[in-house]
Protein backbone atom coordinates (compact mmCIF):
# COMPACT_ATOMS: atom_id res chain seq x y z
CA UNK A 1 0.00 0.00 0.00
CA UNK A 2 1.15 3.27 -1.13
CA UNK A 3 2.24 6.37 1.61
CA UNK A 4 1.68 9.63 0.55
CA UNK A 5 2.69 13.15 2.77
CA UNK A 6 0.60 15.92 2.10
CA UNK A 7 1.74 19.03 3.10
CA UNK A 8 -0.67 21.82 4.27
CA UNK A 9 -0.30 25.38 4.73
CA UNK A 10 -3.43 26.21 7.22
CA UNK A 11 -6.87 25.94 6.71
CA UNK A 12 -8.84 28.23 4.14
CA UNK A 13 -8.03 29.52 0.80
CA UNK A 14 -6.87 33.24 1.42
CA UNK A 15 -4.34 32.35 3.94
CA UNK A 16 -3.51 29.29 4.18
CA UNK A 17 -4.64 25.72 1.98
CA UNK A 18 -7.28 25.58 0.04
CA UNK A 19 -9.38 23.18 1.58
CA UNK A 20 -11.52 21.86 -1.56
CA UNK A 21 -8.18 21.09 -3.28
CA UNK A 22 -6.70 19.38 0.01
CA UNK A 23 -9.51 17.69 0.71
CA UNK A 24 -10.28 16.37 -2.88
CA UNK A 25 -6.57 15.36 -3.03
CA UNK A 26 -6.83 13.25 0.34
CA UNK A 27 -9.76 11.53 -1.23
CA UNK A 28 -7.97 10.82 -4.85
CA UNK A 29 -5.53 9.19 -2.73
CA UNK A 30 -8.12 6.88 -0.44
CA UNK A 31 -9.63 5.93 -3.85
CA UNK A 32 -6.72 4.58 -5.46
CA UNK A 33 -6.29 2.26 -2.43
CA UNK A 34 -3.19 4.09 -1.08
CA UNK A 35 -2.81 5.93 2.48
CA UNK A 36 -2.32 9.72 3.49
CA UNK A 37 0.10 11.35 6.43
CA UNK A 38 -0.80 14.80 6.56
CA UNK A 39 2.03 17.44 7.62
CA UNK A 40 2.05 21.17 8.51
CA UNK A 41 4.93 23.79 9.20
CA UNK A 42 4.99 24.45 13.12
CA UNK A 43 4.81 28.30 12.20
CA UNK A 44 3.12 31.43 12.46
CA UNK A 45 1.10 32.21 10.00
CA UNK A 46 1.78 35.37 7.78
CA UNK A 47 -1.37 36.78 8.42
CA UNK A 48 -5.19 36.24 8.89
CA UNK A 49 -7.97 37.01 6.54
CA UNK A 50 -11.28 36.77 7.16
CA UNK A 51 -13.28 34.51 4.23
CA UNK A 52 -16.31 36.51 4.80
CA UNK A 53 -14.99 39.72 4.10
CA UNK A 54 -11.50 39.09 2.73
CA UNK A 55 -10.14 41.84 5.16
CA UNK A 56 -7.23 41.36 7.35
CA UNK A 57 -7.94 40.38 10.97
CA UNK A 58 -5.99 41.13 14.01
CA UNK A 59 -5.05 38.02 15.47
CA UNK A 60 -2.35 35.16 15.06
CA UNK A 61 -2.78 31.42 13.73
CA UNK A 62 -0.51 28.32 13.82
CA UNK A 63 -0.18 27.47 10.19
CA UNK A 64 -0.06 23.66 12.00
CA UNK A 65 -3.07 24.27 14.34
CA UNK A 66 -4.74 25.41 11.62
CA UNK A 67 -4.23 22.93 9.64
CA UNK A 68 -5.31 20.15 11.71
CA UNK A 69 -8.63 21.61 11.11
CA UNK A 70 -9.02 19.40 7.54
CA UNK A 71 -6.48 16.69 8.85
CA UNK A 72 -8.89 16.06 11.56
CA UNK A 73 -6.58 16.79 14.03
CA UNK A 74 -4.26 13.82 12.54
CA UNK A 75 -1.23 15.46 11.35
CA UNK A 76 2.87 15.69 11.78
CA UNK A 77 5.19 18.82 12.31
CA UNK A 78 6.59 19.11 8.55
CA UNK A 79 10.03 19.11 10.35
CA UNK A 80 9.44 15.51 11.13
CA UNK A 81 8.63 13.91 7.60
CA UNK A 82 10.93 11.62 6.71
CA UNK A 83 11.26 10.83 2.81
CA UNK A 84 12.08 7.06 3.59
CA UNK A 85 9.30 6.63 4.64
CA UNK A 86 6.86 7.38 2.29
CA UNK A 87 6.46 6.99 -1.37
CA UNK A 88 5.40 10.54 -2.33
CA UNK A 89 4.59 13.73 -1.31
CA UNK A 90 1.81 16.63 -2.64
CA UNK A 91 1.54 20.11 -1.72
CA UNK A 92 -2.55 21.45 -2.24
CA UNK A 93 -2.39 24.93 -3.12
CA UNK A 94 -4.37 28.31 -1.91
CA UNK A 95 -2.52 31.64 -0.65
CA UNK A 96 -1.52 29.67 2.29
CA UNK A 97 1.45 27.77 -0.17
CA UNK A 98 2.20 31.40 -0.77
CA UNK A 99 2.16 32.93 2.22
CA UNK A 100 3.00 30.56 4.73
CA UNK A 101 4.98 27.46 2.93
CA UNK A 102 6.82 30.01 0.97
CA UNK A 103 6.68 34.19 0.65
CA UNK A 104 6.16 34.25 -3.08
CA UNK A 105 2.70 36.17 -2.57
CA UNK A 106 5.07 39.06 -1.11
CA UNK A 107 8.04 38.75 -2.61
CA UNK A 108 7.35 37.35 -5.99
CA UNK A 109 10.05 35.30 -7.96
CA UNK A 110 12.40 36.44 -5.27
CA UNK A 111 10.78 34.66 -1.94
CA UNK A 112 11.76 32.53 0.06
CA UNK A 113 11.06 28.45 0.73
CA UNK A 114 10.16 27.89 4.47
CA UNK A 115 13.47 25.62 5.68
CA UNK A 116 11.10 22.19 6.23
CA UNK A 117 9.17 22.60 2.93
CA UNK A 118 12.64 22.90 1.32
CA UNK A 119 14.16 20.43 3.26
CA UNK A 120 11.25 17.56 2.48
CA UNK A 121 10.97 18.81 -1.32
CA UNK A 122 14.89 17.94 -1.47
CA UNK A 123 14.96 14.93 -0.23
CA UNK A 124 11.75 13.08 -1.28
CA UNK A 125 13.39 14.51 -4.90
CA UNK A 126 17.09 12.58 -3.86
CA UNK A 127 15.14 9.85 -3.00
CA UNK A 128 14.06 9.45 -6.83
CA UNK A 129 10.51 9.84 -5.25
CA UNK A 130 7.62 11.85 -6.86
CA UNK A 131 6.51 15.80 -5.87
CA UNK A 132 3.24 16.68 -6.77
CA UNK A 133 1.85 20.87 -6.59
CA UNK A 134 -1.52 22.06 -7.41
CA UNK A 135 -2.52 25.09 -8.38
CA UNK A 136 -0.26 27.86 -7.10
CA UNK A 137 2.40 25.45 -5.50
CA UNK A 138 4.16 25.01 -8.37
CA UNK A 139 6.20 28.11 -8.50
CA UNK A 140 7.63 26.88 -4.68
CA UNK A 141 8.59 23.72 -6.48
CA UNK A 142 10.48 25.99 -8.99
CA UNK A 143 11.68 28.32 -6.30
CA UNK A 144 13.70 25.36 -4.70
CA UNK A 145 14.71 23.01 -7.97
CA UNK A 146 14.97 25.39 -10.53
CA UNK A 147 15.10 24.05 -13.75
CA UNK A 148 11.66 22.26 -13.77
CA UNK A 149 8.98 21.44 -15.85
CA UNK A 150 5.30 22.89 -14.28
CA UNK A 151 2.29 24.16 -14.37
CA UNK A 152 0.20 27.12 -13.37
CA UNK A 153 -2.50 27.33 -16.06
CA UNK A 154 -2.13 30.80 -17.93
CA UNK A 155 -1.77 33.59 -15.33
CA UNK A 156 0.60 35.38 -16.97
CA UNK A 157 2.54 37.47 -14.12
CA UNK A 158 3.05 34.09 -12.65
CA UNK A 159 4.54 32.36 -15.63
CA UNK A 160 7.26 35.30 -16.06
CA UNK A 161 8.48 34.56 -12.58
CA UNK A 162 8.50 30.70 -12.98
CA UNK A 163 10.34 31.61 -15.79
CA UNK A 164 12.71 34.51 -13.71
CA UNK A 165 13.51 31.42 -11.40
CA UNK A 166 14.72 29.11 -13.96
CA UNK A 167 11.73 27.04 -14.45
CA UNK A 168 9.58 26.34 -17.61
CA UNK A 169 5.64 26.44 -18.12
CA UNK A 170 3.28 24.61 -19.76
CA UNK A 171 0.22 26.41 -20.58
CA UNK A 172 -2.88 24.15 -19.49
CA UNK A 173 -6.28 23.80 -18.78
CA UNK A 174 -8.90 22.65 -16.75
CA UNK A 175 -8.02 19.06 -15.27
CA UNK A 176 -4.37 18.80 -17.56
CA UNK A 177 -0.92 17.80 -16.03
CA UNK A 178 2.37 18.22 -16.75
CA UNK A 179 5.00 16.09 -15.56
CA UNK A 180 8.70 16.45 -15.46
CA UNK A 181 10.50 13.45 -15.77
CA UNK A 182 14.01 14.50 -14.41
CA UNK A 183 12.30 15.49 -11.13
CA UNK A 184 9.21 13.41 -11.01
CA UNK A 185 7.05 16.39 -10.43
CA UNK A 186 3.67 16.58 -11.53
CA UNK A 187 1.32 19.97 -11.44
CA UNK A 188 -1.85 21.09 -12.31
CA UNK A 189 -3.69 24.59 -12.14
CA UNK A 190 -6.73 24.26 -9.68
CA UNK A 191 -8.24 27.28 -9.05
CA UNK A 192 -5.39 29.24 -11.27
CA UNK A 193 -7.81 28.83 -13.60
CA UNK A 194 -11.97 29.88 -12.89
CA UNK A 195 -12.20 26.43 -11.81
CA UNK A 196 -15.61 24.47 -10.17
CA UNK A 197 -15.33 21.77 -7.85
CA UNK A 198 -15.52 18.92 -10.01
CA UNK A 199 -12.77 20.49 -12.13
CA UNK A 200 -10.54 20.41 -8.78
CA UNK A 201 -11.96 17.09 -8.57
CA UNK A 202 -10.35 16.17 -12.10
CA UNK A 203 -7.03 17.74 -11.35
CA UNK A 204 -6.34 16.44 -8.21
CA UNK A 205 -7.45 13.16 -9.16
CA UNK A 206 -4.85 13.07 -12.23
CA UNK A 207 -2.12 14.29 -10.12
CA UNK A 208 -2.36 11.75 -7.51
CA UNK A 209 -2.70 8.87 -10.46
CA UNK A 210 0.03 10.07 -11.84
CA UNK A 211 1.99 10.13 -8.62
CA UNK A 212 1.43 6.98 -7.63
CA UNK A 213 2.21 5.15 -11.05
CA UNK A 214 5.56 7.19 -10.98
CA UNK A 215 6.14 5.81 -7.47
Amino acid sequence: MKKIAVVLAGSGVYDGSEIHEATLTLLAIARRGAVYQCFAPDVEQAHVVNHLTGEEMPEKRNVLVEAARIARGNIKPLSQYKAEDFDAILFPGGFGAAKNLCTYAFDGANCKVNPDVEKAVRSTVVAEKPVGALCISPVMITKILGDVNVTIGDDQSTIEAIEIMGGSHKSTGHGEIVTDEKYKVVTTPCYMLNATIDQIADGAENVVNKVLELA
